[in-house]
């Protein structure tokens, strides 16, 4: 199933290697954003299925982000991304409503491409 990704990361080289990733899958990247709010703005109009975002951004965090994209009429499932991969991140992401975090050295992995494909 094709999905429609919304890529979030305040660092423009990460969007393009997760852009491409996802694109050789099948998915269509819809929009990319650099801030929590920038990606707010664009999950209400782009009606992104998915999600992808990292924890770290200038204005907030991906866990806030998360709840917030949660909460939209149509909510798209959350997978959250970081350069750091630590079991407490893990959790506070599956705890926030993610449906999964992925470090980013496992960006082109099979982990991420389940959680974004499966239902």
């Amino acid at each position: 199933m094709t999905r429609r990704v919304l890529v979030v990361d305040d660092e423009a080289s990460f969007r393009r290697i997760a852009r491409l990733a996802l694109t050789a899958w099948g998915h269509v990247v819809v929009g990319e954003a650099g801030t929590a709010a920038e990606a707010m703005r664009h999950a209400v109009e782009l009606h992104p299925d998915t999600v992808l975002a990292d924890i770290g951004l200038p204005d907030g965090d991906g866990f806030s982000l998360t709840v917030d994209l949660l909460a939209l009429p149509s909510p798209p499932r959350v997978v959250l991304t970081s350069a750091d991969d630590d079991v407490a991140i893990r959790r506070v992401a599956l705890q926030a409503g993610a449906r999964g975090f992925v470090p980013k050295e496992g960006l082109s992995g099979t982990m991420l491409r389940s959680l974004i494909e499966s239902d």
